[in-house]
């Protein structure tokens, strides 16, 4: 059934903040679901597979069923949080927001270490990090889901562009955080913000230095395949680096991007019209239909920029971190966007870098890590600073009472980084090939929860 066309206040509602003034933190952690002797991932179906450790889940912990065409490729739990699947069988954990970092790092160990127990039971380990180590993409068992397998069909088109898609839906692994704006004004100053300091936390969390079980002198194997998955809706959001950016800037740029599927009346999923979401509201779908506000909420899901802007503000653009590590990423982010002088500080600090300097930087990032340079400038000095005024962020929050006094201590192993120069990718390496001695169950033993 076709309704009335959307108009631009329906456009705008999708990213009203939805939390009522309040600026919580969400953590998001994409773990491998491995053999802990191989380190290789656990296919969707048989007795240690992904779908039964699914199914388990909803037996022991209740919850709703999330499906895709009748297949169950995620759980709602009782208490909000979400525990779903990527399409190389990866798990992604979502925790229910909390009032600050140190509740949702405490909530998200908590469901981190119940999960790993659980698949234990099937033989099974949760492996956090920046990407699958051991897996070869011709060994790829793909979760059955219908929108992924449009996904891979729509990469392929692309040519150049896409030629590195299946590796980030088969490999890559993240721990990102979900922030909170309350204003059109704090919107601007946060989002422009963490535009400005992605590429510096990216060179500053690189994990991901092996691929295959191999390791070819990248130190971020989930940043260099994330360069061809369509850099249109990937990495830098152009408009967030205008120190003016509002709302309508990025509805206006979403519009000019096309829709890779959409899901129908009856659930189903479909590829998405070759044109920009903008022209299909006035040409329509096939069927003569034209484009409603979940088509448009769809759509803005399969955006993956460095900040996800919706409702909330979702960073992704760092690698995961070792699993004891994990709270430096919300540490860092809720630091510098929830403290307003921290914030300023870190635009005037970053926000004189144009596009081409972002862009510039993402492309050497994999190869050079630390070593990387935004415009002229070395990063690694530019994470010492953000690392400052993180801390200064934290510590103000501590203050009035929001954060407990550890959190400080979550910047620790980034403050070693800076310090010394060697990241975690080079920290893992130096395992993989000294007491680790290329052993696979060495490496899951190490770093699985």
């Amino acid at each position: 059934m076709n309704g009335p066309p959307l108009g631009r206040d329906e456009l705008r509602s999708v990213f009203l903040p939805g939390r009522a003034g309040r600026e919580l933190v969400g953590i998001e952690v994409e773990c491998g679901l491995v053999d802990p002797a191989t380190g290789l991932a656990a296919r969707y179906f048989g007795p240690r597979g992904v779908l039964a450790v699914l199914e388990a889940v909803l037996d022991r912990w209740g919850g709703e069923r999330q499906e895709d065409a009748g297949r169950l490729t995620g759980v709602t739990l009782p208490d909000g949080s979400q525990i779903t699947l990527e399409h190389g069988g990866q798990i992604e954990y979502s925790a229910t927001p909390a009032p600050g970092v140190g509740k949702a790092v405490d909530d998200t160990r908590a469901a981190l270490e119940r999960l790993a127990e659980l698949v234990g039971r099937f033989g099974l380990a949760l492996l956090p990090g920046g990407n699958l180590p051991f897996d070869r993409l011709e060994d790829v068992s793909w979760v059955p889901m219908t929108r992924g397998a449009i996904m891979r069909d729509y990469f392929a088109r692309l040519g150049a562009g896409g030629r590195r898609a299946l590796h980030v839906m088969a490999h890559s692994l993240s721990t990102q955080v979900t922030l909170d704006y309350v204003s059109a004004a704090d919107f601007t100053e946060k989002l422009r913000m963490q535009m400005a300091a992605a590429p510096v936390v990216s060179a500053l969390l690189v994990n991901s230095p092996l691929q295959g079980g191999r390791s070819d002198g990248l130190p971020s194997h989930r940043s260099w395949a994330w360069l061809e998955m369509d850099p249109r809706r990937n990495g830098v959001l152009p408009p967030a680096l205008r120190p003016d950016v509002s709302i309508d800037d990025v509805v206006d740029w979403a519009l000019g991007l096309p829709l890779i599927y959409y899901r129908t009346a009856d659930g189903r999923y479909r590829p998405g019209p070759d044109r920009p979401f903008g022209d299909l509201m006035a040409s329509g779908f096939e069927d003569g239909s034209t484009p409603n506000l979940a088509h448009w909420t769809g759509h803005l899901s399969q955006i993956w920029t460095n900040t996800r802007v919706r409702s909330t503000l979702e960073l992704r653009a760092a690698d995961g971190p070792p699993y004891s590590c994990i709270p430096a990423v919300p540490a860092l982010w809720a630091g510098l966007s929830y403290h307003p002088e921290s914030r300023i500080a870190a635009w005037e600090l970053l926000g004189g870098y144009s596009l081409h300097d972002h862009r510039s930087t993402l492309a050497a990032l994999p190869r050079l890590g630390l070593d990387t340079r935004l415009g002229n400038d070395p990063v690694r000095p530019l994470a010492t600073e953000l690392l400052r005024l993180a801390r200064a962020g934290l510590a103000a929050r501590i203050a009035s009472g929001v954060e407990p006094p550890h959190v400080l201590g979550y910047l620790d192993p980034l403050d070693e980084i800076v310090a010394t120069g060697r990241t975690f990718a080079e920290q893992a390496l130096s395992r993989w090939q000294g007491d680790l001695r290329g052993d696979p169950a060495g490496y899951v033993a190490a770093y699985r929860v």
